[in-house]
């Protein structure tokens, strides 16, 4: 994981990161914690795409589900006693 201090992007500019973005996402530490990651552009794309293609997938899915009948009609309160979460 290729991390950088927040104090040395204050101090440097984005020219502390441009060597650690050649080799994948930098996370900025912030109070000895990860707070933030930089990602280069096209990782930027990538990972949209990415959660793109998985909600166009799970919309699939479920229209399978609805023509295969696996789907159910009722009430919120149907599901929460279905799933025992009901008071």
């Amino acid at each position: 994981m290729n991390t950088i201090p927040a104090q040395e992007l204050k101090r440097r500019g984005i020219a502390a990161v441009d060597g650690l973005i050649e080799s994948g996402d930098v996370h900025v530490i912030r109070n000895n914690r990860p707070e933030y990651v930089i990602l280069s552009e096209e990782r930027y794309r990538e990972l949209v795409a990415e959660a793109e293609e998985a909600y166009v997938a799970r919309v699939k899915a479920s229209l399978e589900d609805v023509k295969a009948g696996r789907v159910r009609r009722g009430t919120t309160a149907d599901l929460l006693k279905e799933l025992g979460l009901d008071d």
